[in-house]
């Protein structure tokens, strides 16, 4: 199982929880020169052993942890790893992507590829080191918090486990490594199924690269140009993600009482710059990374990760609650109870609104914060009204209605970017292979006014740069990356100079080379080269890999990930029926005097399916899919 590529271990297993088994899983090196690793390489190992359309907490279903060619050997903001499996919120296939140690040590343990099947007869904990796989019991950690039982297992190596939401089955539960959650798909109810608590990984070798003095060279410059840009160099070290809230508030984006509008008046009491003033006790960040974002905050006298800009969102001026530290208690309460923050806010919105309305009688108000805590903990637990709130806001709103309000789309939750202001971010929601992702939807805000500020609400040109950011997204986690590392592809002037005419220029003719990118990604042999002050990913895999890579193969292969995603999803039943968005996203106007203040999602989409050469419903068609080697 060897690979004439290096920066690979070479191998993969498949681990049977019911019987105990442990085999060898063969990847060859044509899948690692297609699929790359990570998410989509998982891709390609779930669509070879789809288990069909199951009940995602049944014994069928599979659980896929793949690492990436850059973890584990020295690349800038490298640890990132993922876990795939059928969702149990949404239905379809998810892709959760996690910070923290474990997939760095996993990889150091000699493994691309964990595939984990059946359902363990106890409680169940793994160990995986350089010596192979052990089966260990988990009782005794059965009900402890993610931070407890990380504590408590005595094994040396990383820790990636899951608290109460998943043992209790959570439709939107989590896994936990170190502070990291792999948060979106309720990832952490499939591990409770299987009975399985968690895994530890440890390992000691790191695996070679292909030319290391031109790799590490790379690395020189691709450091350099994180720690100099604007957006990675100045605003997250300073502010962290949370930086976006001010600049949200400005350009109506900021998700408000449930999405009815996008600006929230008490803003300020929950930006980035009061958490830095009043709240930060110090910076930090994943290994391996120099942006250092993570914001080190007091929760309970002890010092913890802080919040991301969607928890803050979704916990703040969503549910119309300008108190910081509340968001800070709660942030860090969830990841250590196994929930997923963006699911678990909308899901708690929608239930405020449902109250409001007297659809749903649940004693949950926008503003009311003092029950919140408790709230948490009986979703986690399953315990009075939580048991309904752990369905998410998809299931309640089919029993309660209310579905125009229930921000999901194909059940996962919105995250807290209010697309009525960024309609290409509305498109990216809608079609994102698991839901209604900012990140798996191309994050096209980042042009809409939290990085430039082309014409918000234009459809113009927004299809294709949907498909190349979803393409370059991709491919950047495959490799190993976090999706950060994208935000330094924009020259330092679009960002440090908003009003020069260069920066004003690109914002007014961007969405006008809509055509330019279609024909590129419908070519990517154009783009033979590489970009290394833009895009340092490709000549950084080149040299750890010694495999050909450009922006155009790097790109295809971002593309042909994601449409093995909706392949997939294709065998669980989605269509273009299922690429919607909820009524007041669509139908309503957020602002009464513009008249474009909402998402034109039906030309949107038929624009979409034609650059992505998908049929009018919305499926893959035998072209674009022998042409990406998918099929024959």
């Amino acid at each position: 199982m060897s690979s004439k590529y290096k920066s690979y271990t070479g191998k993969a297993i498949k681990i049977n929880l019911t019987t105990q088994e442990v085999t060898d899983y063969n990847i060859t090196d044509e899948d690692r020169n297609l699929y790359l690793g990570g998410k989509i390489l998982a891709s390609k190992i779930m669509y070879d052993n789809f288990p069909g359309k199951i009940d995602p907490l049944c014994e069928e279903n599979i659980i896929i942890i793949t690492t990436g060619p850059l973890n584990a050997v020295g690349a800038p903001c490298s640890s990132r790893f993922n876990t795939s499996t059928i969702s149990p919120l949404t239905g379809y296939y998810t892709s959760s992507n996690c910070g923290g140690n474990f997939g760095l040590d996993l990889k150091r343990a000699g493994y691309d590829a964990v595939i984990i099947t059946g359902k363990a007869k106890e409680k169940t904990y793994l160990v995986i080191d350089n010596t192979g796989v052990k089966f260990k019991d988990a009782t005794e950690y059965w009900g402890m918090k993610t931070q407890e039982v990380q504590e408590a297992i005595p094994d040396k190596g990383s820790k990636f486990v899951i608290g109460p939401a998943g043992e209790n089955l959570v439709r939107y539960a989590c896994v936990v490594s170190g502070e990291r959650a792999a948060g979106r798909g309720g990832v952490g109810a499939v591990f409770g199924s299987k009975n399985l608590k968690g895994l530890v990984a440890y390992g000691l070798k790191s695996p070679e690269v292909y030319n290391p003095k031109k790799f590490h060279k790379n690395n020189e410059l691709w450091t350099k140009r994180l720690t100099t840009h604007p957006t990675t160099g100045q605003i997250l070290p300073e502010l962290g993600t949370a930086s976006l809230v001010t600049p949200m508030q400005t350009k109506n984006l900021l998700a408000t009482k449930n999405y009815s509008k996008g600006k929230y008046e008490k803003f300020d009491d929950v930006s980035g710059e009061t958490l830095r003033d009043k709240y930060l006790v110090r910076n930090s960040g994943c290994t391996s990374c120099p942006i250092r974002c993570a914001r080190m905050v007091t929760v309970d006298k002890k010092v913890v990760k802080g919040p991301e800009v969607e928890t803050v969102g979704l916990f703040g001026p969503n549910i119309l609650n300008n108190d910081m530290q509340s968001i800070l208690d709660w942030n860090y309460y969830m990841d250590d109870l196994g929930l997923d923050t963006i699911s678990c806010g909308n899901t708690i919105s929608y239930a405020m609104e449902a109250n409001e309305k007297g659809l749903w009688k649940n004693g949950l108000e926008f503003g009311k914060i003092d029950n919140i805590a408790s709230i948490l903990d009986d979703i986690a637990h399953r315990k009075g009204i939580g048991n309904e709130l752990a369905e998410g806001s998809k299931r309640l709103a089919e029993k309660y209605g209310g579905k125009e309000f229930a921000m999901n789309a194909k059940g996962m939750e919105l995250a807290a970017y209010e697309p009525r202001g960024a309609v290409g971010q509305g498109l990216g929601y809608a079609v994102a292979n698991r839901g209604g992702c900012h990140l798996n939807g191309g994050y096209l805000v980042v042009l809409e006014g939290l990085g430039l500020s082309v014409n918000p609400y234009t459809p113009k040109g927004k299809a294709a740069f949907c498909m190349m950011f979803q393409d370059l997204m991709e491919a950047c986690s495959a490799g190993g990356n976090c999706l950060f590392t994208t935000y330094a592809f924009f020259p330092n002037i679009l960002i440090s100079k908003p009003n020069s005419w260069i920066t004003r220029t690109v914002n007014k003719v961007f969405c006008s080379f809509g055509g330019v990118v279609s024909l590129l990604l419908k070519n990517p042999r154009i783009a033979c080269i590489n970009l290394p002050h833009m895009l340092p990913h490709t000549k950084g895999l080149k040299f750890a890999t010694g495999m050909y890579m450009d922006m155009g193969k790097f790109l295809q292969i971002g593309e042909r990930g994601y449409n093995l995603e909706r392949l997939i999803d294709v065998k669980l039943g989605v269509s273009s029926k299922d690429d919607v968005l909820p009524a007041r996203l669509t139908e309503e106007l957020q602002i009464s005097t513009n008249k474009d203040s909402k998402v034109p999602l039906d030309l949107l989409k038929k624009q979409y399916y034609k650059v992505r050469s998908w049929d009018k419903n919305g499926i893959p068609t035998d072209k674009i899919l022998k042409k990406l080697k998918i099929i024959k």
